[in-house]
């Protein structure tokens, strides 16, 4: 079927997509009802964008191409009772040159009319009508792209993305001729149609940007007279003190010892995640957080009230990476191109993940099994849990404990520019933004109902 439509696939990537097919398979048959195809997709894709975590949206991607190729490439789908007493559905496969039924699943994403003079106004994009083996090279050499510059997984992931919903934007257009006209027209649509943040927006841009400048080998040129998604001034939200104890209070285990990590260095999630033995220097009390957001590293002092639980997370660590080597598993991934220039680097215990999984997965670049760090939405789990048993009725999420770091140090009289390199900001007005949360004793202002009618403290 693949080999008929011309799709160019290794046979790791043929294993993948029976993978995927098997499921959805399975999937329908659960369903139980008469559907084609098409819905049964459309419906299977919802399913694992609600389910699926960010960092596994690689495989949507992969499953939509597999189940469009699917699609396309079947006839006489219909059902049939099978012995066991349920609905089955049946089909059998086209023979001969591509076909050219329509893929399986369309969003909701309309061009914008009028303001794209390439475009008919209200014309429906389908998300796999520009989505073939042309594509996939477009993609293909984006992630090239942005390897070749060692970006994050998760940055390559959203770029991709961004990519790909540019391609159903546009649908019918090569990439080869996009133009400025495309670009203002999508991000228009996005700040109006979609009423999307300015972050978002943004992002979308920076996507696109690196695109036409590392894949096309062209500038962009002026983007001024782009409508922009509004962005206005949102102050973070903080925990107080005693929140911030109890919630705390109510956590356990591995979970709890990163979330106290949060909260007593100020670190971003990933880079609590990403945590390797060496980066814990017990002798000089501090932790050493390598490759953060810009590529930068900063140092952040070891809490007290840590170093015993640490380690002893340290000693589990060695146990489990000694189980590990008995087992002749892989050893952890490395920093960009040191896997190449140590084969065993990965082997060693000062590069094991402090926080290693409980069980090893698939390396989602290499295809290696190998053990990786905790998953991040382990951790969100364990917060939301611990915010409930608090009885903590705010916006709780792990970057509100950086946000109390920072603000419970401006409180305490910490000069800003040390946040500042605590933090890791490049300039010190993003820090300033704590400055308006933080209630520091010398300015707390008596409210004017207070002294008519006194403090409720006071009554």
């Amino acid at each position: 079927m693949v080999q008929a439509q011309g799709i160019p696939l290794t046979e790791k990537a043929m294993g993948w997509w029976s993978v995927h097919l098997e499921e959805f398979l399975r999937y329908a048959t659960k369903r139980g009802e008469a559907l084609d195809p098409i819905i049964l997709g459309r419906g299977y894709l919802q399913m694992l964008e609600e389910t699926l975590p960010s960092s596994a949206m690689f495989r949507r991607d992969q499953t939509k191409q597999a189940l469009t190729a699917f699609v396309r490439g079947i006839e006489n789908w219909h059902w049939e009772d099978s012995d066991e007493g349920d609905h089955r559905p049946r089909f059998r496969l086209k023979a001969g040159p591509k076909s050219t039924q329509q893929p399986v699943i369309k969003e909701e994403y309309k061009r914008p009319g009028p303001e794209n003079p390439s475009a008919s106004a209200g014309e429906a994009i389908g998300p796999g009508q520009g989505e073939n083996s042309g594509d996939d090279t477009w993609i293909e050499q984006l992630r090239t792209a942005l390897r070749v510059r060692h970006y994050a997984l998760r940055t390559e992931q959203t770029y991709v993305e961004w990519i790909r919903r540019f391609m159903r934007f546009r649908e019918g257009l090569s990439p080869a001729n996009w133009s400025i006209v495309e670009v203002k027209a999508f991000l228009e649509y996005l700040a109006v149609r979609r009423n999307v943040v300015a972050s978002t927006q943004n992002q979308a841009l920076s996507a696109i940007l690196f695109f036409f400048t590392h894949v096309l080998g062209r500038e962009m040129g002026q983007l001024d007279q782009t409508i922009r998604a509004k962005r206005g001034r949102r102050l973070p939200p903080v925990l107080g003190r005693s929140e911030v104890r109890r919630m705390l209070a109510a956590t356990e285990g591995v979970s709890g010892l990163m979330l106290k990590l949060l909260y007593g260095t100020g670190m971003r999630r990933m880079e609590v995640l990403r945590l390797r033995v060496q980066n814990v220097d017990f002798e000089r009390e501090q932790i050493m957080i390598r490759e953060a957001k810009g590529n930068k590293d900063r140092a952040v002092p070891l809490p007290s009230s840590l170093k015993e639980v640490l380690w002893a997370q340290h000693q589990r660590v060695e146990l489990l990476h000694k189980a590990d080597q008995a087992a002749d598993l892989d050893g952890v991934s490395m920093p960009h191109g040191l896997g190449m220039k140590y084969p065993n680097a990965g082997k060693e215990l000062a590069w094991q993940w402090l926080f290693p999984s409980k069980t090893p997965a698939i390396d989602p670049r290499t295809g290696v099994r190998r053990r990786h760090h905790v998953h991040g939405n382990t951790l969100g789990s364990a917060l939301r849990k611990a915010a409930g048993i608090a009885r903590i009725h705010k916006q709780v999420g792990c970057h509100v404990l950086r946000h109390s770091y920072a603000t419970h140090l401006i409180e305490d009289g910490v000069d800003l520019r040390s946040v500042q390199e605590l933090l890791g900001h490049n300039s010190v007005e993003t820090t300033q933004i704590y400055t308006h949360v933080a209630v520091p004793a010398s300015r707390r202002i008596c409210s004017p109902l207070d002294s008519l009618f006194g403090s409720a403290s006071g009554s």
